[in-house]
């Protein structure tokens, strides 16, 4: 499909052909805030003192509010949606594998991803393929504060899809 058809029709999106071996995708950061701590524990349920009481938090390891690990996961997956290349080619979230949290997310952290595509499948009777991406979300001095691999089902494009079954 050419651009100028890709623009027309709303998409952003890679198709399951354009994803490389090796390919890697930054976002764009963003900076967690006390409110989407507090947003996510009433979303969770997850009012855990190292997350929400500050008092009680400066006798922890840490020395702080935490941000919840599963909130940096929610927040990598808005970073990578913001890159574009899922937009409008993206079928299904298929899979998390091997998540490790690393390190502490504070209140005030800048975090982005690293996504760099480490395996593709094709599945042609779904129409794409599954594209497996290493993600590293890093902190604004450049840590991995978590890491693992998301399988993703893309759409193959009109040109990369297999034709129709006459059986």
């Amino acid at each position: 499909m050419e651009l100028a058809e890709r623009k027309m029709r709303n998409l952003r999106g890679l198709y399951f052909e354009e994803f490389q071996i090796g390919m890697t995708i930054e976002s764009p950061g963003r900076t967690v805030t006390e409110g989407d701590i507090v947003n996510f524990a009433g979303l969770s349920g997850d009012y855990t003192q190292i997350h929400t009481d500050a008092e009680f938090s400066k006798a922890t390891l840490f020395g702080q509010r935490v941000a919840h690990g599963l909130l940096i996961m929610a927040m990598a997956s808005g970073l990578a949606a913001r890159t574009g290349v899922l937009e409008g080619t993206a079928m299904a979230f298929r899979e998390v594998e091997a998540w490790k949290f690393s390190r502490p997310v504070f209140i005030g952290d800048t975090v982005h991803v690293l996504m760099t595509v480490i395996e593709t499948k094709e599945m042609r009777r779904l129409g794409g393929g599954l594209v497996s991406i290493d993600m590293d979300v890093r902190n604004q001095n450049g840590e991995s504060v978590g890491k693992g691999v998301w399988k993703v089902l893309m759409a193959a494009s009109q040109a990369g899809s297999p034709a129709p079954r006459t059986d």
